[in-house]
């Protein structure tokens, strides 16, 4: 398979040796010095774009794929207030987007097992939820989007808190997240149940960039050939 790594800083450059590794060619880089070469032409030359840049750059980047009509895999946080206009956009042209806001294999298992304990704890509501999430200094957004994440799949459940803040809480009803900025942390997600007489807590702690490189190529496998709208779900069959 052929890919186009648009965003070519340590995690682009994780993710080649992955792609490498695993018997796949990159034909294309894009990183800040060449971002003239993000054009239908190159793109045309690929299988499957793998998309880790910022939020200013992001929206962008999936247009020229999408006009290209290459699948385009991304883990780029913090642009999801239009999150529903680009999968609009790239269904119009019978594109191919797979967005995840953390491509671990353990973070999503994570997120199934946040999911079934916020419903386990639901009838208790003595516990009161918190979470904490701790990245390297490089990362652009708080919280992360992996935290985010979390955290919707806690208010999903229908329990007590119905909205998150990093801000101290006003009321009851708002889930603190607990944002920490300090190298070298690769990500840190913790969800804590406290309540007078115990509390119990889940984490998952990444030791390096490796197993998120990894999630990007498998999804990149899952979308050669295909068109729609896809996640670590459709992934991982859960």
């Amino acid at each position: 398979m052929k890919i186009a790594l648009i965003g070519y800083g340590k995690m682009g450059k994780e993710i080649e040796q992955i792609a490498i590794g695993r018997g796949h060619t990159v034909v294309l880089k894009i990183d800040v010095n060449n971002q003239q070469d993000l054009n239908t032409e190159n793109l045309s030359l690929a299988d499957v774009a793998i998309e880790f840049t910022t939020p200013a750059t992001a929206i962008s980047n999936y247009r020229f794929c999408f006009a290209a009509g290459v699948p385009v895999v991304s883990g780029t946080t913090g642009w999801l207030e239009q999150r529903a206009a680009i999968e609009k956009e790239c269904l119009a042209l019978e594109g191919c987007f797979f967005y995840a806001s953390n491509f671990s294999l353990g973070v999503n298992l994570f997120f199934e097992l946040n999911r079934i304990l916020a419903r386990m704890m639901k009838p208790f509501p003595e516990y009161d939820v918190t979470m904490t999430e701790i990245h390297h200094t490089q990362k652009l957004d708080a919280p992360s989007g992996t935290a985010i994440t979390l955290a919707e799949g806690i208010l999903a459940e229908g329990g007590s808190k119905i909205n998150w803040t990093l801000e101290t809480p006003k009321n009851s009803g708002e889930l603190h997240i607990e944002a920490i900025r300090k190298d070298p942390y690769p990500g840190l997600h913790s969800i804590k149940y406290d309540s007078e007489v115990d509390y119990l807590e889940i984490t998952h702690n990444a030791y390096s960039r490796k197993g998120f490189a990894v999630g990007a190529v498998l999804a990149a496998e899952f979308c050669f050939g295909k068109k729609g709208i896809f996640s670590m779900p459709d992934l991982l069959k859960l």
